[in-house]
């Protein structure tokens, strides 16, 4: 049988291995066809793994010993962030400072997929420490997307989006802090989850806001999402932020329609107009099929993004500060330890990464910490409060997971303002820990170009399964 990567979904890859259609190691040799081809173009990786087919036989003979029961994941090529630790693999997070660190141990989602047998086939490209909604500030250059080359893919998780959308990769792991995931999801036309705060481990991703960072997946499809979630999710001793088993287990009871919600104010936001058109289309779509929509008040959510932009670089800040020269990483002699730090921190860290640590450590000082970083915290848990209040009366809240489609190489780059704002829809629910996916929705028309746009759903605290089941509807 022959392989079609453009149309090929995790479920079908299970199916064809264990019917032996075609092997573990004919699917890897495609992708990595499918890279040595695309990828010089796209770069969406910063390095594909040289062991990817010794991986794969491996796979295979896992499938033929166990058949039907063998793990889920079984033969399938994943890519993955390159800040997410491999034991033993080079894992930079895009930065200088960490060119040469090689993973000591396997992160907890790591350890998952290699039980359920996946094949790693490589690190994807990330803005430097996963600051960024463009994938321009990787210290190897920027990837590029594969609906057009002249235009980012997003960020911080570009080269993840890139790889599925680019047909490089079946699925691919990013890291979501305020949108990371779901915007470039959004920009390279594939779907994007980003999970309940605490319900996949944080153990082995490298810290960027530790209150807000989670592990998610990228993939064609929702069916294939909600595979991958299965399979990372559950509690991580490893993890203090990983909620309980007994929790994560919880019998939840499902709809054949939802009400959702759609805060109306908050689509002022500065969203494009035919953006804000699709939208309004991609609801009727949903009334059609039989759900109810209806506007849904979330007073305090305006603030969302200050909020984010205070508490962000404050953790950032705060997690940064191990890379100074001596514990390990990046390392230069200066004429005292002082000296050593700053020359170190200088070479080692670029510019949008300088700028959140100074703005973290500003709002985090004697002077300003009541000021700034407490009144963020009161603002988040009022965020927090709104969408409580709000799921008493509808089920999963629906907006643009982007102001815009993808923009211009070098467009925003300057403009450090404009390039937060493309979080406005995204953030919400990493302030309030709540689960969120971005799908496919449509396209618009720039330059010539038909640009993928996402529609983006947030769901009260653990009910992934009502994104997932609105979602493959949709």
């Amino acid at each position: 049988m022959p392989i079609d990567l453009e149309k090929m979904t995790i479920k079908d890859a299970r199916e064809g291995l264990v019917a032996r259609e075609f092997s573990a190691t004919e699917l890897a040799e495609a992708y990595l066809a499918a890279a040595s081809e695309k990828d010089p173009e796209i770069h969406a990786y910063v390095e594909v793994f040289d062991d990817v087919k010794a991986q794969a036989k491996k796979a295979d003979e896992l499938i033929a010993e166990k058949k039907d029961d063998a793990p889920a994941l079984a033969g399938i090529p994943i890519a993955m962030k390159d800040n997410i630790l491999l034991k033993g693999r080079l894992a930079s997070a895009g930065s200088k400072m960490l060119e040469n660190y090689r993973a000591p141990y396997d992160s907890g989602v790591t350890v998952k997929l290699r039980d359920a047998g996946a094949v790693f086939l490589g690190r994807t490209n990330m803005d430097e420490f996963a600051m960024g909604s463009s994938t321009e500030s990787s210290v190897y250059g920027a990837t590029k997307n594969p609906h057009d080359v002249k235009r980012v893919p997003g960020g911080s998780s570009g080269g993840s989006a890139a790889a599925v959308a680019s047909g490089t990769a079946l699925a691919a792991l990013g890291s979501d802090t305020g949108g990371s995931i779901r915007q470039p999801a959004s920009f390279c036309g594939v779907v994007g989850l980003k999970p309940s705060y605490g319900a996949v481990s944080r153990s082995g991703l490298m810290a960027m806001a530790s209150s807000l960072d989670q592990i998610g997946p990228f993939t064609k499809t929702v069916e294939d999402a909600e595979i991958l979630f299965q399979a990372l999710r559950g509690h991580d001793p490893l993890d203090s932020t990983s909620l309980p088993e007994t929790r994560l287990q919880e019998k939840k009871e499902g709809k054949d329609r939802y009400t959702i919600g759609v805060p109306e104010k908050f689509l002022e936001q500065g969203v494009e107009n035919d953006v804000l058109e699709n939208f309004r289309e991609n609801l009727k779509k949903l009334e059609q099929a039989g759900h109810t929509v209806r506007e849904v008040s979330l007073p305090h959510i305006a603030y969302a993004l200050s909020t984010y932009y205070i508490i962000m670089p404050a953790e950032v800040s705060s997690n940064l500060a191990r890379y100074d020269g001596v514990k390990f990483g990046l390392s230069f002699d200066g004429a005292d330890l002082s000296g050593m730090y700053k020359k170190t921190r200088a070479e080692g860290f670029g510019p949008e990464v300088r700028r959140r640590i100074m703005l973290g450590t500003y709002v985090l000082s004697a002077g300003y910490y009541d000021a700034f970083y407490t009144k963020a915290l009161m603002v988040r848990k009022k965020i927090t409060e709104d969408f409580e209040n709000a799921f008493q009366n509808v089920d999963v809240i629906a907006t643009p997971t982007t102001p815009s489609p993808a923009f211009l190489l070098g467009e925003k780059s300057g403009d450090p303002l404009a390039m937060y704002a493309q979080d406005i829809f995204t953030v919400p629910a990493n302030i309030a820990g709540l689960p969120a996916l971005s799908l496919p929705c449509g396209f618009v028309e720039r330059e010539g170009k038909n640009l993928p746009l996402g529609l983006h759903l947030t769901a009260p605290f653990l009910r992934e399964d009502v994104l997932f089941s609105v979602g493959k509807e949709f």
